[in-house]
């Protein structure tokens, strides 16, 4: 993937959630929501902040992050369906 987020942006792949219940019921997908929890394929420079200095982002490329279920713009790169959201969307890393 050749896409660089600008400034304080995060591109995310949603990770896949179970489509089957405990008991091998399969869920439909109209039927399922959307994940909130993603990896980061790619991360911008920063936040620029008033003085014009660069504020580094605490996410780098490889973590596993929680966000809001609408945060984030869809885009399609390479036949798959990404998420550019900024940084302040992400609400925790999973460690």
């Amino acid at each position: 993937m050749n896409i660089r987020p600008l400034h304080d942006r995060v591109i995310v792949r949603r990770t896949q959630e179970e489509k089957t219940t405990e008991s091998g019921l399969i869920i439909p997908d109209s039927a399922t929501e959307k994940p909130s929890k993603g990896e980061i394929l790619a991360v911008g420079h920063g936040r620029i902040n008033d003085n014009g200095d660069v504020i580094a982002l605490d996410v780098k490329v490889g973590d596993q992050v929680l966000f809001g279920q609408y945060a984030g713009n869809e885009i399609k790169a390479d036949g798959e369906t990404l998420l550019v959201m900024r940084e302040d969307d992400i609400v925790a890393v999973i460690e």
